[in-house]
């Protein structure tokens, strides 16, 4: 069973920095576009960043761009994303996903991703 387990989220303040991470199970990711995506309350869910498995290039939402850096390692825990200057509007629930084919498009439309976490709180304070 593929899954998917987010961490390190919590309460950061404007201009600090935070790691969030996702663990994989069940299968091997490393082939696979891994994503990063958030939810706030009153908003639909929102592309954050991805990364692709083969070339490892990367995509980011035009909001986070230059302040947020997706990277991935081995394959236990295939993405992390790095949170710098972080402002009170990035203030959501961050989840992780990653599509069920290898070798795709770093997309940043939720409905190509098929596994997905339960995600991980994050507060920035102004």
């Amino acid at each position: 069973q593929v899954q998917l387990v987010e961490s390190g989220g919590g309460l950061v303040q404007a201009g600090g920095s935070l790691r969030l991470s996702c663990a994989a199970s069940g299968r091997t990711f490393i082939m696979h576009v891994m994503g990063w995506f958030r939810h706030a309350p009153g908003k639909g869910r929102e592309f954050v960043a991805a990364i692709s498995g083969r070339s490892g290039s990367t995509r980011y939402a035009d909001s986070v761009n230059g302040r947020f850096t997706i990277t991935r390692d081995n394959d236990k825990n295939p993405v992390y994303l790095q949170m710098n200057s972080p402002k009170p509007e990035d203030t959501a629930v961050y989840s992780c996903a990653s599509p069920r084919s290898p070798f795709g498009n770093t997309g940043d439309n939720p409905p190509d991703y098929d596994y997905w976490g339960q995600g991980t709180q994050v507060t920035v304070s102004s």
